[in-house]
Parts: C-alpha cells; sequence; structure tokens
C-alpha cells in the first residue's frame, strides 16, 4: 500500500468517527421546539435567506449584523430538512466535519505522520468547543472551516513555491537576476485568498487573517529565495511577490466577499439595497449598490461599536480575550431543570461550550513551546501555527470594552491542536530513534490523547444536554467561573 493510500485511508477514517460524533442526535435540544440561545438570531436569518433565493429582507428588525454566507450555508440544512433543528444544524455539522478533514491533512502534511495526523483528528473530535459549535445553528464553525482552509491553502503554497525554485536550481537559472526567479502564477495562493473573502462573507473577523497569512506568505516566500541561494532573497520577495501577494490575498479576497452578496445585489426587497436617494445622496461617481452596501455595513459595525460592555449593559456569560486561551469563562447554551431519565426525580439537561481542559489548559505552554520553537529552532511549521492562532486571538485586544463571548475563540481550536500534535511529535521522536526511545514516547503519547478522550467522555453529558443529576451537574464544573 502506497503511503499516499494509507494516509487518505486514516484521514476517512478519523473523518468518519468525527462525523458520527457531530452528527449524533443532532435535533437534541431545543428550547421547548424554537432554536438556543444564539441560534433565535441565525435560525430565522437562514429561513429569510432560503425565502427569498438568498437574501434577507427583514428592515423592520434590522437586527442583521453580519455578511450573508453562514445564513446563505444554514439555508441549505432547512431547505433539506425543514425549518427543524437538524434542518438548522445540519450545515454546521457538516462544517465541523469537514474541517476535521482538514485539520488531519494539515497535521500529516506538517508531521509526515500518519499516526500525528490520525492524533490532530481525534483530538479536534474530542475538543468541546468544536464539538458544541458544530451542532449549533451559528457562524463561528463556518469561519472556522474556511480560515482553515486557507490556512491549508497557504501551506500547500509554500511547498509549490519550494518545488518551483527547485526545478530553477536544478536547471541552473535560479540567479538569471538578483531578486531570483519569477515563480508564475500560484493557484494555492489564489484558493487561499478565495478561502479568506468566503470568511469575510460568513463574519468580519476573517479579515485578521488576511494580514497575518499575507504576511506569513511573503516571509515563507523570502526564507525559500534565501535556501536557494537567490543574492537578494528578501528584496526579491518584495520585487517578485509582494504586488502578486496583494493581488491574490487581498484584491481576491475583496471580490470573493462581494460575491457572497450577490443576492442581496439582485433584490428589490433586501435590507438597505435601494437607499440611493433615500438616505444617501444619489450621485456619485461610485456604482449604488457598493455605495448601499457601504451604508448597510456602517450599520452593521456601528452595531459592533456600540456592542460594549457596561454596568446596564452586561451579559452573564460574557467573557474577555485573556480568559479564552484556557476556556476560563465558558457559557451556557442550554439548562432545563424538569427532566427524567437520570434515575433520580429531577434531571438536569444543559449544554455548556466548554474547551475540553486536557487540551486548552495546555494552551500557554504549547504556545511558549512554539514561540521557542519558531525563533530558536526556526521552525516554520511552529511559525504557522502561531500566525494561525494569533490572527484569532491577537486582534481582539484591540477594542477590550466590546462585548466577547468565548465562541469567538473556535477558530484557535485547530491551531491550538495541530501544536499540541507538533509537539507530541517531538515526544514521541524520530521513526529512526532507538526501540527504547520510541517506546517510551508512545506510550505517552498514548496516555495523553487517553487522558484527552477521558475528558471529553467526562463531559459529554453537559456538552449535548444529556439529562443527568443536579448533584452531577455540579461536579461537571470544576472551576467557579464556570457557574
Amino acid at each position: 500500500m502506497s503511503n499516499a493510500l494509507r494516509g487518505w485511508l486514516v484521514t476517512l477514517a478519523v473523518v468518519l468517527v468525527g462525523g458520527l460524533v457531530r452528527f449524533w442526535n443532532l435535533g437534541y435540544p431545543t428550547d421547548k421546539g424554537t432554536p438556543n440561545f444564539d441560534e433565535k438570531h441565525y435560525v430565522p436569518h437562514a429561513a429569510q435567506v432560503l425565502r427569498n433565493g438568498g437574501y434577507e429582507d427583514n428592515p423592520g428588525y434590522e437586527l442583521i449584523v453580519h455578511p450573508p454566507l453562514g445564513k446563505q450555508l444554514m439555508a441549505i440544512g432547512q431547505w433539506l430538512f425543514g425549518y427543524d433543528a437538524v434542518g438548522w444544524r445540519f450545515a454546521s455539522a457538516l462544517a465541523g466535519t469537514i474541517t476535521i478533514l482538514l485539520v488531519v491533512r494539515i497535521a500529516r502534511r506538517l508531521t509526515r505522520s500518519d499516526l500525528l495526523a490520525a492524533i490532530a483528528g481525534v483530538l479536534l473530535i474530542a475538543d468541546g468547543m468544536s464539538h458544541v459549535q458544530s451542532r449549533m445553528g451559528m457562524l463561528d464553525v463556518f469561519v472556522t472551516l474556511f480560515v482553515v482552509a486557507a490556512f491549508a491553502c497557504v501551506v500547500a503554497d509554500r511547498d509549490q513555491v519550494r518545488a518551483r525554485l527547485a526545478v530553477a536550481v536544478r536547471e541552473g537559472w535560479v540567479n538569471n537576476s538578483v531578486f531570483g526567479p519569477a515563480l508564475g502564477f500560484r493557484w494555492w495562493r489564489f484558493a487561499a485568498g478565495i478561502s479568506l473573502g468566503l470568511a469575510c462573507g460568513v463574519k468580519w473577523s476573517g479579515a485578521w487573517y488576511i494580514a497575518f497569512f499575507g504576511l506569513l506568505t511573503v516571509l515563507w516566500t523570502a526564507t525559500a529565495r534565501r535556501a536557494a541561494g537567490v543574492r537578494r532573497p528578501w528584496t526579491g520577495a518584495i520585487v517578485r511577490d509582494v504586488l502578486p501577494s496583494l493581488f491574490a490575498l487581498v484584491l481576491i479576497p475583496i471580490l470573493a466577499y462581494l460575491a457572497t452578496w450577490w443576492s442581496w445585489f439582485a433584490s428589490e426587497t433586501g435590507v438597505d439595497r435601494h437607499v440611493a436617494g433615500v438616505k444617501i445622496p444619489e450621485d456619485s461617481w461610485i456604482p449604488e449598490p457598493l455605495r448601499a452596501l457601504w451604508y448597510y455595513s456602517s450599520n452593521m459595525l456601528d452595531f459592533h461599536t456600540h456592542l460594549v460592555t457596561s454596568e446596564t449593559n452586561k451579559h452573564p456569560w460574557e467573557s474577555k480575550p485573556w480568559t479564552w486561551p484556557m476556556g476560563l469563562r465558558p457559557m451556557l447554551y442550554h439548562y432545563e431543570g424538569e427532566l427524567t431519565g437520570c434515575g433520580t426525580a429531577t434531571c438536569v439537561g444543559a449544554i455548556m461550550l466548554i474547551g475540553t481542559p486536557a487540551m486548552w489548559w495546555l494552551a500557554f505552554p504549547v504556545l511558549a513551546w512554539a514561540l521557542w520553537q519558531a525563533i530558536a529552532k526556526l521552525d516554520w511549521r511552529y511559525t504557522a501555527v502561531l500566525v494561525g492562532y494569533g490572527a484569532g486571538f491577537l486582534p481582539w485586544f484591540t477594542n477590550v470594552d466590546r462585548q466577547m463571548y468565548f465562541f469567538y475563540a473556535m477558530p484557535l481550536a485547530p491551531f491550538l491542536v495541530l501544536g499540541i500534535v507538533l509537539a507530541l511529535g517531538e515526544i514521541l521522536g524520530r521513526s529512526s530513534a532507538g526501540k527504547e526511545r520510541r517506546g517510551t514516547g508512545l506510550l505517552v503519547v498514548a496516555l495523553y490523547v487517553g487522558l484527552v478522550v477521558a475528558n471529553f467522555v467526562w463531559l459529554w453529558p453537559i456538552l449535548n444536554a444529556v439529562p443527568i443529576t443536579p448533584d452531577m451537574w455540579e461536579a461537571q464544573r470544576w472551576l467557579p467561573s464556570w457557574r
């Protein structure tokens, strides 16, 4: 069996398990037949999208604060299964399952190991944050999917750049210019741009990844030119690659983002679609649809800008970004206190958004190790993970007065998993290591993965609203900040 075939068989086996876990009993629970928590915003929006052929049209409500793509994807589930909990959540569960596939393949590329790739998939399956958000009719799972897809494309672009430079070195024309050769059209970078535009089409937070991944690709191109022996690699990266990168990772994302508004542009009743001459001046050289979208987007931005924490405007489960790496302030999505089926007279059913502590509580040591490896060892893999994690974490510190919630941290989960897997690879050791060294490393890795899975199984009842006793409900919430 070839290595490639074995890798894909491992991938598909892990993804099958992940899909079964994500889709299991997907329609339970609901809030007395209605959506849970923030599903109450996005599920009706998706129903409007389905009814209208792709856009929302309720200007009297006008609490439409995100672009349309995530709701369009949710509408597909409602089209397939109807306006019920399975229909509300089908697209989310599918997106969460595809994310598992992407993480397995990325981990295989980073480690060259089928075992570590499988472990990456298992860890993501066993992450409480990823599990719950993959089973809710909300938007963050789609942002995560497109960000991880863009990351996979950026990593593939790095490989493509180095392969093309290797050809230039082998054929002897790498230094025909002091800046090195032109690298041709980079399709993986182009695909990354599309994915990033789609992430922005779900939530604007995707824009930060454009900046972070764009800088990462230029850095990797410069180091690849240096490794190929180009005389002026950094200048070459600027001269040869900055403009194409701006095209692929700025212009293409903008066009992809605008494309997610296709139905709104074509509509007659979309929110604020025809405001020219009514709410904004009619005469301008800028096309009326773009000015209308700018006005509409400004209203969305105004909502986010004024969504701040104050003594009179507090949400009981809000959190700040410094609590996210360790999941110190999870969220209660659902609670019922009058259930049966747990062996006592009164049972509790709840869904809490909790990142599995066996992983999330290691975030700072893992990030510190990654930073050391990236700086001291110049290990590009750790650099990539740090950039992906940082793009989903650091920008939230630019406005800490804003109301924020733990589910904003969902895009951190895949990069945390990849960081952990790289560290586990160090513990496991090289395949050429001695038998005793390899055996000890394998034992430590197996024990850790078993701990994560056991932690996930322990949390299962409060990730899925399984009826439990009130005492068990208290035992599940380990920290005072979880209450």
